[in-house]
């Protein structure tokens, strides 16, 4: 029986993909379920998975673009697995160790290692499968006769590589620069002292983690730190469509994750309705999936205010770029220990700058200094701000 393998559809609204990677050969043996593709689209990679076991015959290359619908490959599912399709499997095993584990010696070469006395894993073969040629030890011996020479009498080599840019990373790339162009983008910037999430979080991590599996981490406070704050300020939670400002009177929290294929922005739907342990269990849930290559575009889609955190990768100041057609964006930054004034005294504490990037066609500068304060206020002050008030209610706040 002949099976057919077709473009599924990744999306509402999403016509073309392009098949970013084969792990399939024509005429290999393939099982049912076996991932045998990859596929880009605008917004996220999907895997496609072999229909039913059968020899795979492929209809489009790779980096090809295809329409949904269209037909990848088929499946011979009356073939059955032959000695020969086993043979093939293990010599391309054998292929795929051999120029990393192996090094095979030519005759030539051998007498020369004999007559140097030189070390065969000092020498890297550039031959068939790691063979380790003539060349290589004619070029391992002016390697050493060079050592004594300065820097610049060795040769220099310059070398470039060209990769086409996926589906996925053209889309962003146009995104970006349409979000650039097409808003009035500012920034405006504060820094917050995280002192009291450090003491928060240092006394009931392990026990949240215990209890509810996950971490206590920083995302938690300042997602919730950014529903109070856009409930202050409407205007940061909206978006302008035509000639129209539409306000949105639920909180859909973008969070910026990298992952193998670039950043993703998966979404915190109703955060404001979320506890702690709800937020942090939604943020490793869409994190999971973001590194494993499963983010769907439904995970993507919406959004109505993104947070970002560049200090994860020692970011200490940024401007973030608005994450079209929403408003505003967050940017948190490396957390570093400085000395600041406190009640007329300094005192050295981790601080933390955060930049808020906004459209100036609808949010003024009034809205989105206030909009910092609010944040900045609710990470200095946790237990009033986001924790009912006293230390006694933590406990329930946190569900422990």
């Amino acid at each position: 029986m002949i099976i057919q393998v077709k473009v599924p559809s990744p999306g509402e609204s999403i016509t073309e993909v392009e098949v970013s990677t084969w792990f399939v050969k024509n005429g290999d043996y393939v099982n049912k379920g076996q991932t045998i593709a990859e596929i880009d689209s605008d917004k996220a990679t999907l895997e496609i998975s072999a229909e039913d076991n059968g020899i795979i015959n492929l209809m489009v290359k790779k980096g090809e673009r295809v329409r949904v619908g269209d037909i990848l490959c088929i499946i011979d599912s009356s073939k059955k697995e032959t000695k020969k399709h086993i043979v093939h499997e293990q010599k391309d095993n054998i292929e795929k160790i051999s120029p990393i584990n192996l090094k095979i010696p030519s005759p030539a070469s051998k007498k020369i290692l004999k007559e140097k006395n030189i070390s065969i894993e000092s020498i890297q073969g550039t031959g068939k499968h790691g063979r380790i040629t003539k060349t290589d030890c004619i070029f391992h011996l002016e390697n050493e006769k060079n050592e004594t020479t300065t820097s610049m009498d060795r040769p220099i080599y310059r070398s470039k590589t060209r990769t086409p840019l996926s589906s996925l990373r053209r889309n962003i790339s146009e995104r970006l620069v349409s979000a650039k162009n097409q808003m009035a983008s500012l920034t405006t910037f504060n820094e917050v002292d995280m002192l009291e999430i450090f003491l928060i979080r240092k006394k009931y991590k392990d026990i949240f983690k215990k209890k509810h599996g996950v971490n206590l981490g920083f995302m938690s406070f300042f997602t919730m730190s950014c529903v109070r704050a856009l409930k202050l300020y409407p205007d940061i939670n909206a978006m302008i469509s035509g000639e129209e400002k539409i306000n949105f009177e639920y909180y859909d929290i973008s969070i910026a994750i990298s992952g193998p294929k670039g950043l993703m922005v998966p979404v915190i739907r109703n955060a404001e309705h979320l506890s702690f342990r709800g937020i942090e269990q939604e943020i490793y849930k869409l994190s999971t999936r973001v590194h494993n290559g499963t983010v769907s575009i439904d995970d993507m889609s919406g959004g109505t205010f993104t947070i970002t955190n560049g200090g994860i990768f020692g970011s200490m100041l940024s401007t973030p770029i608005i994450n079209p057609p929403q408003s505003a964006i967050l940017g948190m930054h490396k957390i570093m220990e400085r000395p600041v004034v406190i009640d007329g005294s300094v005192e050295i504490r981790p601080m933390m700058y955060l930049a808020l990037s906004y459209d100036h066609r609808i949010i003024d500068g009034r809205e989105s200094v206030g909009f910092l304060v609010s944040v900045k206020e609710s990470i200095e002050n946790p237990i009033k701000f986001l924790m009912g008030g006293s230390e006694e209610n933590i406990y329930k706040i946190l569900e422990l």
